[in-house]
């Protein structure tokens, strides 16, 4: 469920969904931001029309923690023109695993299914921002 941030309206919006989503009330791009697991984790980069920027974390980690809303204030800046995925070591290790992930936070860009950037480590918003920048030139 992606609550719209325009008119407050629940959407229901599948993780692996094609597209950008949008509100079914108002039609305003919706902030897209999920929580994916090691079993999805290939559909939804092969269904995605815009780039996804996949956060690979932990709750145990702090500096994963310190990341988290800066990566939903993103979502919602971006709405419509990003999707963040987030995907818990813990939980899915295979992901970790096959996209050779050796700390966390790490987190990768991927456009149009192709890896373009890697960051591991935490960064302030605003810093998270210019690399995504940078990275989809």
């Amino acid at each position: 469920m992606i609550t719209c941030t325009s008119c407050g309206t629940r959407n229901r919006v599948a993780n692996d969904s094609a597209g950008r989503p949008r509100c079914s009330k108002c039609h305003t791009d919706l902030p897209w931001l999920a929580d994916v697991g090691g079993a999805e984790f290939q559909r939804v980069i092969d269904a995605a029309t815009v780039p996804v920027l996949v956060d690979l974390w932990a709750p145990w980690c702090g500096p994963c923690r310190a990341v988290a809303p800066a990566l939903e204030e993103l979502s919602r800046q971006r709405a419509g023109t990003l999707r963040v995925v987030k995907v818990n070591v813990d939980e899915a290790p295979e992901v970790s695993a096959r996209l050779g992930v050796q700390g966390i936070p790490t987190m990768v860009l991927f456009d149009r299914g192709t890896e373009v950037a890697r960051q591991v480590g935490a960064l302030p918003g605003h810093a998270i921002g210019s690399w995504l920048d940078a990275s989809l030139r």
